[in-house]
């Protein structure tokens, strides 16, 4: 036993050092700014802690962020050490659900060491993401009721409850594990009170998600659920689109994120542990019949489950899933630009309007610029990147404001040179929206330009950092 204890420490040790060494490492990603934003204007401002709301979000990771941005000068740094500790009570949650599922004490840790460094958990445990948090809260949740089941216990199946209501405060695939939580009782000699112990945890989660009515906008939630899939009349038109693309695209992140040996033994094992194989797949083909947008974080809450299924573990199988990840893991914590990812991912973490680069020097600058006089600041967009990244690190300047000038821009906005009577005016935008080629015909000077990963193709985009001059 004590062989086990000091290897489930070491594989603490290492998920937090995955999880927390060179956080800012990655740029900003435009979800990432927005989340931020809202946590420091909720903070700031009581009667905005529903705020989300007016996204279709749901609060409570922005909630539990509040207090990190009190610890952490750095805002970005206190969202992603968020998603690191509910990274390292993930790896914990797995292993103790692997445990109930097996009652094999080596088994859990090979469970928990696997989903300790597999890549695709510990890029998303470095951001500042709900989907980490999300994860966390479906799998001790999980655990929970299998204690409840197993010892007839009322108060496991009310924590359960809790669990869940609090995944569903995170984000709505939630949902996906209340639906599915019935699936456990296979597992089980059947008995009635199970339906009792079920019909508790709904009551309380369904209870705890209501509590978002007391927001102004709690109907944005559905409203917004409909931008991202598509009505039942659409899908029944064509039902393999976007279902093939979405498919391929959910093999490819869990071959490259999951490692190739890693995502073989988890099909491998769904003939040993149906139950648990309904909770990685179905999730997934519910959202690739009815999702518009498909990336990989969206099925990360899914992740777990596919680890759980790895049932051989001879130390040739295991050292070809964990070398391998750990080198990829490597390079997520030190030469993110080199990270093999799938195509479309790279896209939008490193290659697109929506990677941040140069985000936090342009502030910096700026910063130093505001204690000569006030400053306004136009930006690309109206969210995300750069827009709220800059509000986001310009938080606490008192002589700066952001504004947002549009998204695609061949032309100063009157804003910015109406406003250079009393205010120095600079202008922070992509290099694939700005659409002026002689900077000096349109009074701008450039002061920095800030490399983003260079594409398949060779194009490499920019952030661009412009003085505006009066004409």
């Amino acid at each position: 036993m004590k062989k086990q204890i000091l290897i489930g420490g070491i594989i603490l040790i290492i998920s937090a050092l995955l999880r927390f060494l060179n956080l800012n490492a990655w740029p900003i990603f435009a979800d990432e700014a927005i989340y931020v934003r809202w946590a420091q204007v909720m903070k700031a401002e009581s009667t905005l802690r529903f705020l989300p709301l007016s996204d279709g979000k749901q609060p409570l990771y922005m909630w539990v962020m509040i207090p990190f941005l009190k610890v952490f000068p750095d805002p970005l740094i206190a969202g992603r050490v968020l998603s690191g500790l509910s990274g390292v009570l993930g790896v914990v949650g797995v292993g103790l659900l692997a445990y109930l599922l097996s009652k094999n004490i080596n088994q859990a840790l090979v469970a928990s060491g696997i989903y300790a460094v597999i890549p695709f958990s510990v890029l998303f445990s470095r951001m500042a993401l709900v989907d980490s948090m999300l994860v966390m809260f479906i799998i001790w949740g999980l655990a929970l009721f299998i204690i409840g089941i197993e010892y007839k216990r009322w108060d496991f199946s009310m924590l359960t409850g809790f669990a869940f209501g609090f995944a569903w405060l995170t984000k709505s695939p939630a949902i996906f594990s209340l639906i599915l939580l019935p699936s456990i009782f296979f597992l089980y000699k059947w008995q009635w009170k199970n339906l009792g112990y079920l019909a508790t945890v709904w009551a309380i989660a369904f209870g705890m998600y209501n509590i978002l009515r007391l927001g102004p906008e709690f109907h944005m939630i559905a409203l917004r659920n409909l931008d991202y899939v598509w009505p039942l009349t659409e899908i029944i038109k064509h039902p393999l689109d976007p279902l093939k693309p979405h498919m391929i695209d959910a093999w490819n992140f869990f071959w490259y994120l999951m490692t190739p040996v890693g995502m073989v033994l988890s099909l491998v094992g769904i003939k040993k542990n149906k139950i648990i194989a309904l909770w990685w797949l179905v999730p997934i083909f519910i959202q690739a019949l009815i999702a518009k947008g498909f990336t990989a974080r969206y099925l990360l809450f899914t992740l777990p489950f596919a680890v759980i299924l790895i049932n051989k573990y001879n130390k040739i199988l295991l050292t070809l899933i964990i070398v391998p990840a750990l080198i990829i893991d490597g390079l997520i914590i030190f030469q993110p630009e080199s990270v093999p990812l799938p195509r479309n991912e790279r896209a939008g973490y490193l290659e697109e309007w929506t990677a941040g680069q140069g985000i936090k020097e342009v502030s910096k600058q700026i910063i130093q610029m505001s204690k000569e006089g006030s400053v306004l600041v136009g930006s690309e967009g109206f969210f995300g990147t750069p827009f709220s990244a800059l509000e986001m690190y310009l938080n606490k300047v008192p002589n700066v404001r952001v504004i947002g000038v549009g998204v695609w821009i061949d032309s100063v906005s009157d804003k910015l040179t109406n406003s250079l009577v009393d205010n120095q005016v600079v202008l922070v935008v992509n290099s694939d929206r700005l659409h002026i080629d002689d900077y000096g015909k349109h009074n701008l000077t450039l002061l920095a330009s800030y490399p983003k990963a260079i594409k398949p193709n060779g194009i490499q985009n920019r952030l661009l950092f412009f003085k505006v001059n009066a004409k």
